[in-house]
């Protein structure tokens, strides 16, 4: 007997094991992950949304959307959300709901919905007056409705109501003080029954601002007019923009297309509390938050869903959220943000070009640094080449300065030949006009001739001195447009005494057309004359017949060309490279620097010069400079 006890005592012990071990197993699989942990369990909840004036109508939509979205994200449940419209909201005419509610009662008869979410106040009435034929003993939500329109009344204890707070003077002050100059505000309300409540509502709150601000009301025209009117609207206006279902035309609009097409013409700023119109047309301010309403709404639901009886959830009127403006209508409308009320969010704010780019600044920053310290070392460089470069020019100019009193006073004896003529003349002429004068009865005739010819030979003779003080005066280069025929002529003129008193022939030959060169013209008659000297010196130690030498003007390859051309023996050929270095000469008493000066000048003016024998006997020097353009 003890034995079989004992037997069943360990049967029952390892049954209540095994057991023990069937239940952890089930609790392991039920707490394993997995796709079948993520889905949830039990029959779809039939979730129907009642819109009022359809399903793309703003605002109502957007709250639609954000319900739906988060009801998604937090139901427990699977979801059978199914949206109606109640498009019968929009007209006076109770009689068009009939076939809407025939349509309602068939689709819900055999099954009907866990739970009704309106949206918006003509849906909020249209379940509460058929509720009993609808939808007995389906719980309710009323959402985005509006306290005033809320008929407590006929609220039951299978209603719950999600409400908001429209309140025109809190928004009606934001906007005089995010505008205090606004001398009218302009409000667009349309002429469907909700929007003629709302008509009254707004004027009612809007009688405390009248002695501040004109109000002017656009409920009594057509679309088309109040989009005339806003295109015209006077200084420091506003629009306000209620709703626009219907005009007063009776022509039904999307609330959002209206407002974009009132946005595209108005010369006023856009002022609106509804969050769904807010970032594309309107300034903001003051609004309903679409996010705050649609969270306490889906709180609502999956309470109601969950068990909880609808009566005893109690959910305050939502008032405005803090204020939101847009940036860029702040920009187009040159609103301050000084004027914002206290706390107030700006959004769509554009980010600065440091902001957006920052890196690329950065880097574009450095490369331009690295090259401003390699420009900055170029300049530097460049600085100092200009500095030597002033420095080569003064010492090429005092150099030249030197060569020009050099041979001025080489020519010192036919200068003051030259000048001995005139002036011995003028001698002459002056006593014998001073004999006729002692006479009786002078001739004034003859007198006058004497008069004509001191005055040639004075002006001869100051043109001699003038032609030497220019040659050796000392002055800067001077850059500027120069006649060249002019002054090589005066160059030959200096120089033509000494080439007679020393029996050279000097002949010139101006080019048929005026020479317009860029230059300095004491410097390009030096080159000339350094030239026409060293002929003349070549010429003199020579035994040539022919003594001459001809300076010769002209055109060659679109430059002017001087040439200069004697008779002497010529340049001998392996001294033909060598003629315009410094310090080669071929004169028993020279210096080598004559031609070296004339080379260094006429590059400086971006000329050339070269020599070469000429066929017959004698050198011939060609020099060819720029034309000015």
């Amino acid at each position: 007997m003890s034995r079989r006890i004992l037997v069943d005592a360990v049967s029952i012990s390892r049954a209540v094991v095994a057991l023990r071990l069937c239940i952890c197993l089930l609790a392991w699989v039920a707490i394993l992950p997995g796709p079948a942990s993520a889905v949830p369990r039990g029959e779809p909840k039939r979730v129907l949304l009642l819109h009022s004036f359809g399903r793309d109508f703003r605002p109502w939509s957007e709250f639609a959307r954000a319900i739906r979205a988060e009801l998604e994200r937090q139901s427990p449940w699977p979801l059978n959300l199914q949206e109606q419209t109640l498009l019968a909201a929009r007209f006076n005419n109770s009689g068009s709901e009939a076939p809407f509610v025939d349509y309602l009662r068939a689709l819900y008869q055999s099954a009907a919905p866990d739970i009704v979410i309106s949206i918006g106040a003509p849906a909020a009435g249209f379940v509460q007056k058929y509720r009993a034929e609808l939808f007995p003993r389906t719980p309710m939500v009323l959402t985005a409705v509006e306290q005033r329109l809320v008929n407590r009344a006929g609220l039951t204890d299978n209603d719950t109501v999600v409400s908001v707070h429209n309140d025109f003077a809190a928004f009606f002050a934001s906007i005089l003080k995010v505008l205090p100059d606004t001398q009218t505000i302009a409000v667009v309300i349309g002429a469907s029954p909700l929007e003629k409540f709302w008509l009254e509502e707004a004027k009612r709150e809007a009688k405390p601002f009248e002695s501040r601000v004109a109000f002017v009301w656009y409920a009594d025209l057509s679309f088309q007019e109040i989009l005339q009117r806003a295109a015209t609207l006077p200084p420091h206006a506003v629009l306000f923009w209620g709703l626009m279902s219907v005009d007063a035309a009776g022509v039904a609009h999307e609330g959002d297309l209206a407002l974009r097409s009132l946005h595209a013409v108005a010369n006023a700023p856009i002022f609106s509390f509804q969050e769904a119109f807010f970032g594309q047309d309107t300034v903001g301010g003051p609004m309903h938050s679409i996010s705050a309403s649609s969270e306490k709404t889906v709180n609502a639901v999956i309470r109601i869903l969950g068990g909880e009886k609808p009566a005893d959830i109690k959910i305050e009127p939502i008032g405005f959220a803090a204020p939101k403006y847009d940036w860029r209508e702040l920009q187009r409308w040159g609103i301050s943000e000084s004027n914002l009320p206290a706390g107030s969010e700006i959004l769509f704010r554009e980010p600065t070009f440091w902001e957006r780019y920052r890196w690329q600044v950065a880097l574009i920053a450095s490369v331009i640094l690295v090259q401003a310290g390699l420009i900055s070392g170029l300049l530097h460089e460049r600085h100092r080449r200009r500095l030597a470069e002033v420095e080569a020019r003064q010492r090429l100019a005092e150099l030249a300065r030197v060569n020009r009193y050099s041979a001025a006073g080489e020519m010192a004896t036919s200068l003051a030949h030259e000048l001995n003529q005139p002036l011995g003349s003028i001698l002459t002429n002056t006593e014998t006009a001073e004999l006729m004068l002692k006479s009786v009865s002078p001739d004034l005739d003859e007198i006058r001739e004497i008069l004509a010819d001191i005055r040639r030979d004075d002006q001869r003779a100051s043109e001699v001195i003038r032609r030497l003080r220019n040659m050796l005066k000392r002055a800067p280069i001077e850059v500027s447009e120069i006649d060249l025929n002019e002054t090589v002529r005066e160059a030959v003129g200096v120089v033509s005494a000494s080439a007679e008193g020393r029996d050279v022939m000097l002949k010139y030959v101006p080019a048929p057309m005026t020479l317009r060169v860029k230059g300095d013209s004491i410097q390009l008659q030096q080159v000339v004359l350094n030239l026409i000297m060293n002929a003349i010196d070549v010429i003199s130690e020579s035994q040539s017949e022919k003594r001459e030498v001809i300076v010769a003007m002209g055109i060659s390859d679109e430059q002017a060309e001087i040439l200069v051309g004697d008779t002497g023996p010529g340049v001998a050929d392996d001294h033909l490279k060598d003629v315009f270095e410094p310090f080669f000469t071929t004169k028993t008493h020279g210096m080598g620097m004559g031609l070296a000066i004339a080379r260094t000048i006429v590059e400086a003016h971006h000329g050339q010069i070269t020599v070469e024998n000429r066929s017959g006997s004698g050198a011939l020097f060609r020099i060819k400079l720029p034309l000015a353009r």
